[in-house]
Order: structure tokens, then C-alpha cells, then sequence
């Protein structure tokens, strides 16, 4: 089994912010990421593309969350 990893696009850039995600809900602005053992993260931005042979997800956002 093989868990997505999270790219956010901001300011120019691309970095990848979490990796092992199990599941991902968008709520509005909002994208919540979870994962096996860590606390869900919330990231504002939206979806621009998911690559699914590279379990890669890539947000675009104003910046990049801490």
C-alpha cells in the first residue's frame, strides 16, 4: 500500500508539506490531510492536481503552512 504525499505551490515554489496521507477532505478553502499516527493539518488552498502513479497531491496556496 503505498500513502500520498502533499506538494503545496506557493509564492513561485513547490515543496513538499506531509507525507503518508491516508485521506484528504476538502471543507471550502480548506484542505485536511490526515495521517496514520499525526494530528490532521489544515492547509488553505485548493486542489491543482493529483497524480495517482506517483501518490502525489499538489495544492496551489497564498503560502506555504508551517
Amino acid at each position: 500500500m503505498c500513502q500520498a504525499r502533499i506538494w503545496v505551490r506557493a509564492k513561485g515554489e513547490e515543496r513538499e508539506v506531509a507525507r503518508d496521507i491516508t485521506q484528504l477532505e476538502v471543507k471550502g478553502d480548506t484542505i485536511i490531510i490526515k495521517t496514520f499516527f499525526e494530528t490532521p493539518k489544515e492547509i488553505k488552498g485548493k486542489i491543482k492536481e493529483i497524480d495517482f502513479l506517483k501518490a502525489k497531491v499538489i495544492l496551489e496556496a497564498d503560502e506555504f503552512p508551517e
